[in-house]
């Protein structure tokens, strides 16, 4: 897998001069209802002759049948192996656009413009790529990179602030799994007390780090999961429900339970816990109707991260460090959620 090119900057349209026109038979511009309104007036007269596709936005949509109605539309305009696509959107579109870039005609080339936090900090960055199968998360997928990602904290300004929680749930995530500096920081900040622009560079510096060295997940990038093991079955649940929570309410439930069995482990302190427990509860509050311990578990088994019926977690090891492929009993996760019940 090659490796990643990004560039920042708070104007979005100069990020646009980083796109080679002279490659392309034609651009395609996907976005959804929701970044065509908001995101794609920022750079649409910076941007060279190209056509939209529109899909519709959330969750609920990162499925096969869009993936189909995509393929449709640009095997309509005749695209061919010559053509890009410019993916304007969030975790979802970013995530389904590049699957559907990265298959059609065996792969054509195509740029990430993630326009959420969460995008900017994590989705945007790695080179997965999937969809949702069974409301299974990311069930069906590839890993394959960008030629580019382009990143303006100028987008931030468009969304709703549960959105911009949602995206710091990662860099929470990347500070405790690597930082202990920065996240004694962060901590002592409200969400709308946070300079976006240090920390996107930052969680961009770690994760492009982690995955220069550990492109396709077989060991350190592993850690880049903490939260992940029971916060995906959280979701999971909500979404199968017509409930459906963001990605980073969940992950803060899975941060909560994972650092409780890293307690129960000896991986963490009593206070490590607290300080992990209060901060994150401060920023996202509690979700009150948690699924069963029976339904967790039954998501938590489905988990690419398993090996056969082992439940592999990546787990904090005191604050800014972390193990990867600590497996865990089905007590631990029951302790883990009746703690966070609890709370």
């Amino acid at each position: 897998m090659a490796s990643e090119t990004y560039y920042i900057n708070e104007n979005p349209s100069a990020l646009i001069a980083h796109i080679n026109i002279k490659n392309y038979s034609q651009i395609g511009v996907l976005t959804d209802t929701n970044t065509y309104a908001t995101c794609y007036p920022l750079i649409k007269d910076a941007l060279p002759a190209h056509t939209i596709v529109q899909v519709i936005p959330g969750e609920e949509a990162k499925n096969l049948d869009t993936c189909v109605d995509i393929w449709q539309k640009i095997t309509d305009l005749n695209f061919d192996r010559h053509s890009l696509m410019l993916i304007i959107g969030g975790g979802v579109l970013g995530d389904m656009g590049g699957f559907c870039a990265a298959t059609y005609k065996r792969g054509i080339d195509f740029i990430l413009m993630p326009t959420t936090l969460l995008a900017q900090v994590d989705a945007s960055i790695g080179g997965k790529l999937g969809i949702d199968f069974n409301h299974y998360k990311n069930h069906i997928g590839v890993f394959q990179t960008p030629v580019t990602t382009l990143i303006s904290a100028a987008f931030l300004k468009t969304l709703p602030e549960r959105e911009l929680r949602s995206g710091y749930a990662e860099i929470i995530k990347h500070c405790l799994i690597s930082d202990a500096h920065m996240w004694s920081i962060i901590r002592s900040k409200d969400l709308q007390q946070q300079d976006w622009n240090t920390l996107i560079p930052h969680s961009v510096k770690f994760k492009t780090q982690v995955i220069t060295e550990d492109p396709r997940e077989k060991g350190l990038r592993k850690i880049l999961n903490f939260g992940h093991t029971i916060g995906h079955a959280v979701e999971s649940y909500f979404l199968n429900s017509g409930n459906r929570i963001f990605h980073g309410e969940a992950i803060a439930i899975g941060m909560i339970a994972e650092a409780h069995i890293a307690f129960q482990k000896g991986l963490l302190n009593e206070e490590e816990l607290a300080s992990i427990t209060t901060y994150l509860i401060r920023i996202f509050g509690l979700q009150p109707a948690m699924p069963t311990h029976e339904i967790v578990l039954e998501n938590m088994y489905q988990d690419k991260k398993n090996k056969g019926n082992r439940i592999l977690m990546a787990l904090t090891k005191g604050i800014g460090h972390a193990v990867w492929e600590a497996e865990t009993s089905e007590e631990e996760i029951i302790k883990s959620l009746d703690y966070y019940r609890s709370l």
